[in-house]
């Protein structure tokens, strides 16, 4: 049955039984409320809203369940409007289903932003860890966004040709994007902090996992070298699943494991030795991506391609 219907058949149960009238009541939930409002007003019936916290409370102090059905629902419903437990929803006009549309598009954007924000963060996280330890909070902030936006949209991404053009025109470069945005001038901290990330781009990568060893020396005094456990927990934890996995299958991790656990000189534990694993891995993982090459051992053992010259004949 549908919800006009519905509605004259409870008018005239109502009227059969002498009472005077019918009192819509619904929790406000989704969009049809307003539409049975609204049919409810076409017939001149007062329709009430009762809040869907009340509505679950009741169901829990009903019988101390979780148990949710229509059937249940609608008489707790008519519980809780008996008791003036309720309200009288604002009327439905333009004004509010534009505010109504205004608010959902807000809710919108905010989900785009921040998962626009979080992509980004990824792809540095893999490609220029460093540039993420340049500012407090980077994607808050002007000076970082006019920067990284030199570095793409100028130099194409490539950190080593904006290095070579020199601290000068990194400044100058990232004021015009400053005032082209429509600032006034950009933190020299931050840019001066991303013109020295810019000879950093795969290191930081295990620090920026919280896997580098932090060493404790001090004149004679050599203390114990533990993980430094900062830095992103989800890259470190991915790291961490990646090696029980490549440990397994991958007979070349396999191989190190034992040699770093059974090795006569600086023998390592189990949980040292997967480290060592992890950061092997973020590491090749920054020059596959870098690069957009496959895996490639001579890369992987030396980080460039050594190239093998061949003598010219006499």
């Amino acid at each position: 049955m549908s919800l006009g219907p519905a509605l004259d058949w409870a008018g005239k149960q109502a009227a059969a039984k002498g009472f005077t009238g019918v009192t819509v009541a619904c929790e406000p939930t989704g969009h049809r409320w307003r539409v049975l409002g609204q049919l409810a007003a076409d017939r001149r019936m007062p329709s009430v809203c009762v809040q869907p916290m009340l509505t679950s409370w009741a169901r829990r102090s009903e019988d101390l369940t979780f148990d949710k059905t229509d059937e249940k629902d609608a008489v707790l419903i008519a519980r809780l409007t008996a008791q003036l437990r309720c309200y009288v929803p604002e009327p439905t006009d333009e004004t509010w289903g534009r505010l109504r549309h205004l608010g959902a598009r807000r809710a919108q954007l905010l989900v785009d932003s921040g998962r626009q924000v979080q992509q980004i963060r990824a792809l540095l996280e893999c490609v220029w860890p460093a540039a993420l330890q340049t500012a407090r909070h980077p994607f808050r902030s002007a000076t970082w966004t006019a920067a990284l936006t030199v570095v793409v949209d100028r130099d194409g991404g490539d950190l080593a040709r904006t290095r070579r053009r020199g601290l000068a025109r990194w400044e100058n470069a990232v004021r015009r994007e400053i005032i082209r945005r429509g600032g006034i001038r950009p933190c020299l901290r931050i840019v001066h902090a991303m013109f020295t990330a810019l000879c950093d781009p795969a290191g930081a990568l295990v620090k920026h996992a919280g896997l580098a060893p932090r060493e404790k020396l001090s004149g004679t005094f050599i203390g114990r070298t533990k993980l430094t456990g900062q830095g992103r927990p989800g890259l470190r934890l991915a790291a961490w699943r990646t090696v029980w996995g490549a440990q397994r299958a991958n007979p070349v991790y396999a191989d190190r494991f034992t040699h770093l656990t059974t090795r006569e000189h600086n023998k390592l534990t189990a949980t040292q030795a997967q480290a060592v694993i992890a950061a092997a891995i973020l590491r090749q993982l920054h020059a596959i991506v870098t690069t957009g090459k496959a895996w490639d051992p001579a890369i992987a053992a030396h980080g460039t391609r050594t190239t093998t010259m061949m003598p010219l004949a006499a």
